[in-house]
């Protein structure tokens, strides 16, 4: 009788065993697809704001391709004034440089017969003068001669006078033209050799909008890549989910609402409809994030921080089987997901750094503690990460805590 009754305990264990053992199995590969489908998250959240940072360079190098554009269609203008400015000087040089030759030529004529005539003036003394003036016939005539005699020698002395101004003020003007025309070429020079390094840096810039362009394709394709891989691991998750539940379906409590205790815990309070209780005890509830961040943005979960909350302890808000009880450096840090025998999955993250109390593959009971709360992965202080996810427990299937707990 003895054998018998060890013989039937033994089966019952192993029966026991190997219905764990599927449960285990699929939780595992679960486990796996769902790490992976966090990595590649992350990796998306990573490249998005790489294509964003990229976007405002792209954005702000072409501000810059712009604002070059304009400097050379203002300094082409310039120089095209600049252009015109030295035709019309080269063209009164020209002239004045006429002038010059034909004022020099009648200058030099005038200057010789003045010079012939001062000469012979010289040659023949004051006497000339005299002679004229004594050679008069009578007072009139003696008038009339000294009149003359003046009126020659002032005339001379001007015309010379005049002549010498006349080479000056052209000379004058004629090194002010050239003078200017100098100016003008240097100015042009040094405004097309600015025009030149412009439109080198506007090429360069054209060609960095080019390649910034070219990187946001990549990191797009990227996004997309990742997205598809998430796509094929939701069905992948879809294929293993359907395992776990029949799992859930065969180990599920006799009263059926997936709570252990009849509608009481001494972990976190008072059960709801949904069946669940707070995770966290009852003094530190108070949610500082909800469903949505104060900027608008989806948080997709509820954080749990109140003061004095490090440490305490993180209860499973239903039984349920633990799908994953991971310890990330970063993401969600140390949290645990635990799929429930109705249909849902949650998921508890940020916990103390080696306090996860259960493991992949677990049965665990309502207000069982599976951690603690701390600070791990992507968190600013201490607090309860908590989701609620529908079937199949995927990232994209996160829904309000709110609409489930008490």
């Amino acid at each position: 009788m003895k054998k018998i009754v060890l013989k039937t305990l033994g089966i019952i264990l192993i029966g026991v065993f190997l219905l764990q053992v599927p449960v285990t199995m699929a939780a595992d590969t679960m486990n796996e697809l769902k790490n992976q489908q966090e990595e590649n998250e992350d990796k998306i959240e990573e490249n998005k704001q790489k294509k964003e940072e990229i976007t405002a360079e792209k954005n702000q190098t072409i501000s810059e391709v712009e604002d070059i554009t304009n400097q050379i269609s203002d300094y082409e203008n310039q120089i095209n004034e600049l252009d015109a400015k030295i035709s019309e000087l080269n063209t009164q040089i020209t002239e004045s440089e006429k002038k010059i030759e034909e004022a020099q030529a009648q200058y030099d004529e005038q200057k010789e017969l003045l010079d012939t005539r001062l000469v012979v003036a010289y040659e023949q003394g004051e006497t000339s003068y005299l002679d004229v003036l004594l050679s008069s016939e009578n007072i009139v005539d003696f008038i009339s001669n000294y009149f003359y005699i003046s009126e020659l020698a002032t005339s001379d002395t001007e015309l010379m006078d005049s002549l010498q101004q006349e080479k000056q003020e052209i000379e004058q003007a004629k090194t002010e033209l050239e003078n200017s025309k100098r100016e003008l070429d240097t100015s042009k020079a040094e405004k097309q050799s600015i025009t030149t390094q412009l439109e080198q840096t506007k090429s360069e810039k054209n060609e960095k909008v080019a390649q910034l362009t070219e990187d946001e394709k990549t990191i797009q394709a990227q996004i997309d890549e990742l997205a598809e891989a998430n796509k094929s691991l939701d069905a992948q998750i879809l294929k293993k989910q359907k395992e776990i539940e029949e799992q859930l379906k065969q180990q599920q409590p006799s009263g059926g609402n997936g709570s252990s205790n009849g509608g009481s815990s001494t972990g976190g309070g008072s059960v709801s409809s949904s069946g669940f209780i707070y995770p966290v005890p009852s003094g530190y509830t108070r949610i500082t994030t909800g469903i949505n961040y104060s900027s608008g943005q989806y948080h997709g979960a509820v954080d749990f921080g109140s003061a004095g909350i490090n440490g305490q302890p993180v209860y499973a808000v239903a039984d349920g089987i633990v799908v994953t009880a991971e310890n990330l450096t970063s993401s969600y840090g140390t949290y645990v997901i635990i799929a429930h025998y109705n249909g849902l999955y949650t998921l508890y993250a940020h916990g103390q750094r080696g306090s996860l109390r259960v493991s992949e593959g677990q049965s665990v009971s309502q207000g069982q503690q599976i951690m603690n709360v701390g600070s791990t992965g992507n968190s600013t202080g201490p607090h309860l990460h908590f989701e609620v996810r529908t079937s199949p427990g995927t990232y994209s299937n996160r829904k309000n805590p709110m609409n489930y707990l008490p």
